[in-house]
């Protein structure tokens, strides 16, 4: 059994994590499914964008030739022969003194290069006929959106790894993508462990607490962007959960367990790790909470071993397990998106391992402060409820001041590229 417990650096526990690092298989979906999916190759303008040269607003297509002696001091007149709406294209080619009537989008009347929007104009009628009074004269060009000013065909508009939001989304629709390119979502496997679990619909009983991990997990392995499965609750016994264990891996691409990994008479998955033959990467970490967390690589697959205490798994999820599933999918900015910020309150416990307090942020007068929340223990599950970021304190310390400037992790930014070095 595996029992060298020496701490290694959050940093250095998230390298040996990403040395394992896979990318999704390319898979096509339909672009009804695709919010939040990231993108497994770039997405190319299949057009020109405007297709045409169009009318960018409501208004009179002309020759700009026929406007050049208008003034305030002498207005002219323009016959109006022919509506053009979007979608529409004219029947006539104008003569000199001719406009054409346009409406927004629609493409531009062949033999006119200019735009006169309709609030430059006075229109009158004179024996049956529709006339445009303007008093300046327009260039060529003006007011004219060209074919490709925008977009040219083949141009790549989107990078592969970026995540679909409205606006990507929009443009897959501009460009044709019924079917978008995604990085197929991971399967993550997720068992508790522990006989003093109770399901959540179970009644309270002496010595034993509900299951709020599992769910906890499921939900952030949802949130990161793979697919949960959950195998349920392993009992205290070493055959069972090595079956279970073995069982599952051949099911899912990764395999996260929480609790069972300390060094107690029934924490068996350091010899389920031992039996197995797997590499431990490490099997503690110089943070807190969650200095017991353990990572596993067996046949290039990962067992990420997460603490049994709700906020001590929670962390350990986003550090760890959360970037190699962005990685997976492709994403461009798979770790936590860090900032610095203010802390609103002391923090006076000593910090011999650095420390991610689960706290709330705030931004007052344009800068961000933090402020812990709740107790700042492992255990601790309501906290998590009421957090959107984790205040970094280094390790080494003895304490902190309101005031203080701190690193401060967001739960729900937009992710980073850089790992953090603490």
């Amino acid at each position: 059994m595996y029992l060298d417990r020496k701490p290694i650096k959050v940093h250095k526990a998230i390298e040996a994590v990403l040395q394992f690092a896979k990318a999704g298989e390319l898979e096509y979906i339909p672009i009804n499914e695709s919010d939040n999916r990231f993108l497994r190759e770039p997405i190319k303008a299949d057009h020109d964008i405007p297709p045409f040269d169009r009318s960018p607003l409501d208004g009179f297509a002309v020759r700009a030739e026929d406007t050049v002696a208008a003034s305030q001091a002498n207005p002219i007149e323009l016959e109006v022969i022919e509506t053009v709406g979007a979608g529409g294209i004219a029947k006539q080619v104008p003569n000199e003194g001719q406009v054409i009537r346009i409406m927004t989008g629609a493409k531009m009347p062949e033999g006119t290069n200019a735009i006169i929007m309709f609030e430059l104009t006075k229109e009158i009628e004179r024996d049956g006929r529709t006339f445009i009074v303007i008093k300046r004269a327009f260039k060529p060009g003006s007011n004219i959106s060209f074919q490709a000013e925008e977009t040219r065909t083949g141009e790549i508009l989107v990078e592969a790894g970026r995540q679909v939001d409205p606006g990507v989304k929009a443009l897959l629709a501009t460009f044709g993508y019924s079917k978008v390119p995604v990085a197929k979502q991971p399967i993550v496997g997720v068992y508790a462990t522990g006989t003093e679990l109770l399901d959540v619909h179970e009644a309270l009983e002496p010595g034993k607490i509900r299951n709020s991990n599992s769910y906890m997990v499921t939900s952030q392995i949802i949130k990161a962007g793979a697919i949960p499965k959950y195998y349920g609750k392993l009992v205290d016994d070493f055959d069972h959960c090595y079956d279970a264990v073995v069982s599952a891996l051949d099911e899912v691409d990764v395999l996260i367990t929480t609790g069972g990994v300390s060094v107690g008479d029934f924490d068996f998955l350091p010899a389920i790790y031992d039996k197995l033959g797997a590499n431990v990467l490490f099997n503690k970490i110089g943070m807190r909470p969650g200095s017991v967390t353990t990572v596993a690589e067996y046949k290039g697959k990962l067992l990420f071993g997460l603490s049994g205490n709700p906020s001590a798994c929670y962390v350990g999820f986003e550090l760890l397990a959360r970037p190699w599933i962005q990685h997976y999918l492709g994403s461009q900015k798979p770790h936590l998106q860090l900032v610095q910020g203010i802390l609103k309150t002391d923090f006076p416990k000593p910090n011999p391992f650095v420390r991610f307090i689960r706290s709330k942020m705030t931004i007052e007068a344009g800068k961000i402060f933090a402020e812990p929340v709740g107790l700042d223990k492992s255990g601790v599950v309501t906290s998590l409820a009421n957090s959107d970021a984790l205040v970094v304190l280094p390790g080494g310390t003895r304490g902190f001041k309101q005031g203080d400037v701190v690193d401060i992790l967001l739960l729900n930014g937009e992710g980073s590229a850089d790992i953090i070095n603490k």
